[in-house]
């Protein structure tokens, strides 16, 4: 069982490898190294039903993952107490291609949405899908305000981004409750970001942990357990989105992690309690 741990200051426990979402509902202009097809209802279930014996509670999604948020609601209808749903804002996917608004409007209508889809009366997690210009949109638009906005009504629980720069990193560590960046052995830009949050105590998610699956690329006899070793030295590191159908491949990588956590020495929030 994948150990817990809170989400810096939000009071939410989640898993330290979280699942990602975007292969339920999107298989067209994503980065990974082989074409797939979208998974059947009865496939996403048993996926579900695994990563939850192996103690992840922690689901990924948003609205420009296709149909994932959409699929989410109705196969986790009857089981919504089992996860902390993290979902987005900023970015939709329409005739394949991204379009991105990050406005007071358009903020409030996607929460919403994302709320019907998801059928539930409350987000647990909601980042701001950056296009890549995080300060513009930090210091420029409201949006951050907005779903602050929305966590003082309860529709909300915690809120952040996910950013592409570390000078954006920076500010929406001090803006907000929790950032997603990208770290992994070939990506160690964003570093800073990691340490800043973990020095005011907010929570960190990593993504392309493995690259898109292309960390394969990198002289290692076991990549995926040489970079769970890598991301979980830092201790800024709440958890670990990965993205993947396979049920194996999910009880590998959390094998992985968990040796990777227990080599760092990293006291979970659970025993703490």
């Amino acid at each position: 069982m994948i150990d817990k741990m809170l989400l810096g200051r939000t009071g939410i426990e989640v898993s330290r490898i979280g699942l990602g979402t975007v292969k339920f509902g999107r298989n067209q202009a994503v980065h990974y190294p082989e074409s797939f097809d979208l998974p059947s209802d009865e496939a996403i279930l048993a996926l579900l039903d695994c990563a939850h014996e192996l103690g992840i509670n922690l689901l990924d999604t948003a609205p420009a993952y296709g149909i994932s948020e959409e699929r989410l609601g109705k196969l986790i209808k009857n089981q919504r107490d089992r996860w902390i749903i993290c979902t987005k804002i900023g970015e939709e996917f329409v005739a394949g291609a991204s379009l991105y608004d990050f406005s007071r409007a358009a903020t409030r209508k996607s929460i919403e949405r994302s709320l019907k889809r998801l059928g539930t009366e409350q987000l647990d997690i909601v980042l701001v899908h950056s296009n890549g210009e995080d300060q513009k949109i930090i210091e420029e638009q409201e949006v951050l305000t907005v779903l602050a906005e929305l966590k003082a009504a309860g529709l909300i629980r915690a809120f952040g981004m996910s950013t592409k720069t570390v000078a954006g990193g920076l500010l929406a560590v001090d803006r907000s409750d929790v950032v997603m960046v990208m770290h992994n052995p070939a990506n160690v830009g964003e570093q800073p970001v990691i340490a800043h949050a973990h020095k005011h105590n907010k929570g960190i998610l990593i993504k392309k942990a493995l690259a898109s699956g292309h960390l394969q690329k990198i002289a290692d006899a076991n990549p995926v357990a040489s970079a769970m070793d890598f991301i979980f030295q830092e201790p800024g590191v709440t958890s670990v989105i990965l993205g993947t159908l396979n049920s194996n491949h999910l009880k590998e990588n959390v094998k992985c992690a968990e040796r990777a956590i227990m080599n760092a020495g990293i006291v979970s929030s659970e025993a703490c309690k």
